[in-house]
């Protein structure tokens, strides 16, 4: 639908608890396809809805692999195996990297767009996609986790 502008690091906005998403409508459609063009317009690979100004519990990630984008309404994750330690970046911190601890795999569940619930057991980069953008859905960016968080050489 549209290209929003993604909320930058320092407004509370970003530190807010989304809702959950009670029933899937033409407003959530929308809210999906916003995210879809948002994130489109980006070199990221994922985005949540309060990254555009939604405060709704909705996520978008597509590691530009050839895959279809998964589309997550409600997402939880329901189980976390091990840890690792990676090199996380963000839209809304641009410039910015820091080192995180995150699971080396969970599994989590939702609903796609057209209600059906759905669950993904993932590794690696789509692990940590995961629990980024279901964090920015808790209010918590990945610097509120990171040990480190340096400025990239432009």
């Amino acid at each position: 639908m549209a290209v929003k502008e993604i909320i930058m690091f320092g407004s509370p906005k970003l530190k807010r608890v989304s809702k959950r998403i009670e029933k899937i409508d033409e407003e959530v459609v929308s809210l999906v396809k916003d995210l879809k063009d948002s994130l489109y317009s980006t070199t990221g690979i994922g985005l949540a809805a309060p990254q555009i100004g939604v405060l709704k519990r909705a996520i978008i990630i597509d590691l530009r692999e050839g895959e279809k984008p998964i589309i997550l309404i409600n997402p939880a994750i329901v189980a976390k195996v091990g840890k690792e330690e990676s090199i996380e970046g963000c839209l809304s911190y641009p410039g910015y990297e820091g080192k995180v601890i995150r699971p080396k795999k969970v599994t989590v569940k939702g609903v796609d767009i057209n209600g059906k619930k759905v669950e993904y057991t993932a590794e690696g980069l789509l692990a940590k996609a995961f629990c980024h953008e279901i964090d920015h859905l808790d209010g918590i960016l990945y610097t509120d986790r990171a040990k480190k968080v340096y400025r990239l050489e432009e």
